[in-house]
């Protein structure tokens, strides 16, 4: 019994030493790092906060992944947050990178945030015009007027056709 509980005691111990090697560098409470808008165009300004640094705290953030540099989080008057900017640049190309900020001032509190680029906003998007060229019909092309002559020129041979047709069946003959 006692070889048991010396086994289960050495077996936690070693559990709890590695669950500490494997902390994280940096201690503290973690939060959660917001990114406005989580969706950017190169060029555009991104804006990130936390309260995971307090609400005198500040942080260093870091926004290289994506080219924009190392910028500060300095201490707002919104919700007990601290907030930065950062630009994204215009070489950006399209992907979902990582913000991360590093509280200072007592907390080391590291809290990181997703960023998506992407190449136009979704608001801005045009919408693809005029015909496709498949190289099947269309001869006449995607003129309006072209095309309501051909129709009307189809009708014009189907209704003389129709009346030629009835004029034979009935027997009075072309």
């Amino acid at each position: 019994m006692r070889r048991t509980a010396r086994s289960l005691t050495g077996t936690a111990l070693a559990l709890a030493a590695a669950g500490l090697a494997a902390a994280p560098a940096y201690g503290g409470e973690t939060g959660r790092l917001e990114v406005f808008p989580t969706m950017a165009v190169p060029g555009s300004v991104v804006t990130v906060n936390t309260a995971a640094c307090g609400a005198d705290g500040s942080a260093a953030g870091d926004a290289t992944a994506v080219g924009g540099g190392t910028f500060t989080l300095a201490p707002s008057t919104h919700e007990q947050d601290v907030i930065g900017r950062f630009r994204v640049p215009p070489s950006a190309q399209p992907g979902t990178y990582e913000i991360v900020a590093t509280c200072s001032g007592g907390r080391r509190a590291r809290v990181t945030g997703d960023l998506t680029v992407a190449l136009s906003a979704a608001k801005d998007q045009t919408r693809p015009r005029g015909s496709v060229k498949t190289g099947v019909g269309g001869a006449l092309g995607p003129d309006p007027v072209r095309t309501a002559a051909g129709v009307t020129a189809l009708a014009v041979a189907a209704a003389g056709g129709t009346w030629l047709l009835h004029r034979r069946l009935r027997g009075n003959g072309i």
